[in-house]
């Protein structure tokens, strides 16, 4: 870990970012005060309804599921379903609920973006 910087840090704090302001709009309750504690005692942890996967998404698993692949570049190496690119960043395909988007650091996942996200997820 020592030899990645804060990379993971940083992408942990974006997807805290995303998913707190998620359930926010969902009016989830229990949740914590700020996106912070979020990702402190929420994020990726055994009893939390989110999971980061490292392989290619089984679609059929379950139907409530909103697939985000995170990256341009990783998607183009699945083998996704029919997308529709929306812009320069996003692509949706709305039947199998799979949202492509940037790579979650600041710099790709902006704030801006995270706000479109959030948009495509509502509607997905």
């Amino acid at each position: 870990m020592k030899h990645t910087s804060n990379h993971w840090r940083k992408v942990f704090n974006v997807y805290a970012k995303l998913l707190f302001d998620w359930y926010q709009l969902q009016q989830l309750k229990n949740l914590p005060d700020t996106w912070q504690a979020y990702r402190d005692l929420e994020l990726f942890q055994a009893h939390s309804q989110e999971v980061l996967l490292f392989s290619a998404p089984q679609f059929e698993s379950d139907g409530n599921a909103i697939h985000i692949i995170a990256g341009k570049t990783y998607a183009a190496q699945l083998a996704l379903p029919p997308l529709v690119w929306l812009d320069a960043y996003f692509a949706v395909n709305k039947e199998q609920r799979v949202i492509v988007a940037p790579y979650p650091d600041y710099r790709q996942l902006s704030n801006e973006r995270i706000a479109r996200l959030l948009e495509l997820m509502r509607f997905s």
